[in-house]
């Protein structure tokens, strides 16, 4: 799969814009601010129906304009498909593929996959407990329709009974029957979700120690594994077990929105005692792995986003990745650098076909 044609209208910076692409690689260099990392996630947008960035879109629209558009022209298995967006602030938004609105923007999921590394990533590692789930449900839900209903159906059950339970302390009551109707409609989405995630880890697993013996050259003895409350407990009898502390604390104690990852680096926590390089090939090989997942269990190869790639990596170790994402089993990369020169020798050198626009605050040269 692959983006040929980007149009962008008052789409962050960019007033108007249009770019066609080249189906190998693809360069963003200029300097911090100018609008490079937009422009990926404007292809992230046009895949996933959202920002990678924010989460309104009140923050992706031009400064003090009031709608946005973005049309993607895709290539998918063979045959030529269009994405638009059309945003208006206040209204609800409407996704369009090949000038047909959905009736739920979940459909539209999965159909053209993508990944991102971007330098943020490592809160993946060293964050809380959410953003290791973000990157499960991220990878899971653009694989799995059924693994996205069930989600959508949990969190909105999920932030019922949360509510509820505050507004039972307010009031000083507590209705048990409507506790108990919100706890069996969490059980079917919750077993679904457990069983999907913990199957990936299984498999993603050998493909994560594959990639990250590559990008460190078998310095270090990596693992991971999956926690979850429902690995020795059923979702029912947690609940009821937490009964009087979801009563105390008013929120939900037990379930799948509690699940983590846990990340070891020579039997040693990683977020404790990584240094920065190794976070940063941790990372990688964990993007990288999220993608040979997709291409492999997908139909299709997904859209590879590389944002500020040189943010805490030698000029090597970028040059290897790039050799990496050059093989045949990688498809259409995006890769965005303050560096013109540096990342278009590194891939003269290696000898890849590329198309290279830099950027200057909204506007676009190649």
């Amino acid at each position: 799969m692959q983006i040929n044609k980007l149009i962008l209208n008052q789409f962050r910076n960019y007033e108007k814009a249009t770019l066609e692409f080249s189906d190998q690689i693809n360069c963003f260099t200029g300097l911090n601010g100018m609008g490079k990392t937009n422009l990926l996630d404007a292809i992230y947008y046009l895949c996933m129906t959202k920002s990678n960035f924010n989460q309104s879109d009140k923050h992706v629209v031009q400064h003090e304009k009031d709608f946005f558009r973005l049309e993607g022209h895709f290539l998918r298995k063979d045959k030529k498909e269009t994405v638009a967006v059309k945003a208006v602030l206040g209204k609800k938004k409407i996704i369009e593929r090949n000038e047909i609105p959905y009736k739920r923007m979940a459909e539209h999921i999965g159909l053209f996959p993508v990944v991102i590394i971007k330098p943020e990533d490592t809160l993946i590692a060293t964050g809380s407990s959410e953003e290791r789930r973000k990157f499960l449900d991220n990878t899971l839900s653009q694989l799995d329709q059924d693994y996205l209903k069930h989600l959508i159906v949990y969190t909105k059950i999920l932030k019922q009974r949360n509510a509820s339970l505050k507004d039972f302390a307010k009031r000083n009551f507590y209705d048990e029957a409507l506790i108990e109707s919100y706890n069996e409609q969490l059980v079917e989405p919750a077993q679904y979700i457990f069983e999907t995630r913990k199957t990936f880890v299984d498999h993603f697993h050998p493909v994560f120690l594959k990639y990250y013996k590559i990008i460190s050259k078998e310095q270090e003895v990596v693992n991971c594994k999956y926690v979850s409350q429902l690995l020795e407990n059923q979702l029912q009898e947690l609940l009821i077990q937490n009964k009087d502390k979801d009563k105390y604390s008013t929120r939900t104690n037990a379930g799948i929105h509690k699940d983590d990852i846990d990340f070891f680096i020579r039997d040693f926590e990683l977020k404790k005692f990584a240094s920065q390089g190794q976070l940063k090939s941790f990372i990688l090989a964990m993007k990288l792995a999220q993608y040979d997942f997709l291409a492999e269990k997908g139909s299709t190869k997904p859209i590879l986003l590389l944002d500020d790639i040189f943010d805490k990596l030698d000029t090597n170790r970028v040059k290897q990745l790039i050799e990496l994402v050059g093989r045949e089993n990688f498809g259409q990369t995006f890769i965005s650098d303050t560096g013109a020169d540096r990342l278009t020798n590194i891939l003269e050198e290696v000898g890849l076909e590329f198309r290279h626009f830099l950027v200057d605050n909204g506007t676009i040269n190649n």
